[in-house]
């Protein structure tokens, strides 16, 4: 099933979560995730931001993160999935990607949402009605920015001078309004792992997202589609649930109580509202041959979260997703740094 150009760039995703209250170490496995990753082919490594701390970790502040993991590489992209933008100063953010694309020889990549957090806007001192708002204000901010374009006062551009990020910027969104708004404004498409508030599968309610963001799309270049989706391949299902079943189960109750899930949810219900990708590495790549978005991807994400699974099992996870999973899916690794639009 191979093929000699890939229909797809490989990404993973990482909350930055571990076991326990050994943050350095959370940190530094996380880390390690990204050198591992780099060798094995992966063309983007992302993370997520959150403020407020989730089980085992969370991750406040991506760009000093990613600064370091610039350096520990040499060819994998560094992206955000997603930078909470409201919570952001968009000339400040900008200064830090610049400062992170020049450190990593141009291989940023800035997703941006609007967060969900109400507890996050109320300690930077904002409102999350307005979180809409915000984030298409701070956008077309953060976007003159990066386009090195003088921003909020006569003479003042960003420094270092950013690299052309036209096509590096991308949104996450949680409905069919939403990825119309991105193709509106030229932003490539972010689609999370899994679609709340909905009974039916995720791929059935995010593949008119997905359509309608391709419709929309009026910009010269190609569109593109970052598609996050929990794989977690093992030897067989059963092993693979052992890693990650009461996370998932867990995670989905938690879920329940702010009304994403209904409650209640049994462990296997747990998993197929997660939408869940887990076994042996035949049985995941059958069931992705049904993904109903994936053929519109230009990017596949892997995530293990809400799941944690325990270091030596993550890394051997990303192993078999770039030499098994992914290959028969008709993607390459690469050996050399991948361009944006490419």
């Amino acid at each position: 099933m191979t093929t000699r150009t890939p229909r797809f760039r490989l990404g993973f995703l990482t909350h930055v979560q571990g076991r326990g209250d050994d943050l350095a170490q959370t940190y530094r496995n996380a880390q390690e995730l990204f050198v591992v990753a780099d060798e094995l082919g992966f063309d983007v490594g992302w993370v997520a931001q959150h403020h407020v701390s989730l089980s085992g970790g969370g991750l406040s502040s991506p760009w000093t993160f990613l600064a370091h993991a610039a350096a520990r590489t040499t060819r994998i992209r560094l992206g955000t999935a997603i930078t909470v933008l409201p919570l952001e100063d968009p000339v400040r953010l900008a200064e830090d990607v610049a400062v992170v694309d020049t450190l990593s020889g141009g291989r940023v990549e800035i997703g941006v949402g609007s967060g969900y957090s109400e507890v996050e806007y109320a300690a930077f001192g904002q409102d999350p009605a307005r979180k809409r708002e915000l984030t298409t204000e701070n956008l077309t901010v953060l976007r003159r920015a990066l386009a090195n374009d003088e921003v909020r006062t006569p003479g003042f551009r960003i420094q270092p001078t950013a690299g052309d990020f036209t096509d590096r910027v991308w949104q996450g969104v949680f409905s069919e309004p939403g990825a119309r708004h991105a193709a509106a404004g030229g932003s490539n498409l972010l689609l999370n792992r899994a679609a709340y508030g909905f009974d039916a599968p995720t791929d059935e309610i995010q593949r008119p997202w997905a359509d309608a963001f391709l419709g929309a799309w009026d910009q010269p270049r190609r569109p593109r589609i970052g598609l996050s989706r929990f794989l977690f391949p093992a030897k067989d299902r059963r092993t693979a649930l052992q890693h990650i079943g009461d996370d998932v189960h867990r995670a989905a109750l938690r879920m329940a109580q702010s009304g994403a899930f209904p409650r209640g949810l049994a462990p296997d219900e747990a998993l197929r509202r997660f939408h869940c990708f887990y076994g042996s590495t035949e049985e995941i790549v059958a069931e992705l041959g049904q993904e109903k978005v994936l053929p519109l991807a230009t990017d596949l994400i892997a995530q293990f979260n809400p799941a944690v699974p325990d270091h030596d099992t993550a890394v051997r996870a990303l192993e078999l997703i770039a030499t098994e999973v992914a290959p028969a899916l008709g993607w390459q690794p690469a050996t050399d740094p991948v361009p944006a639009g490419v």
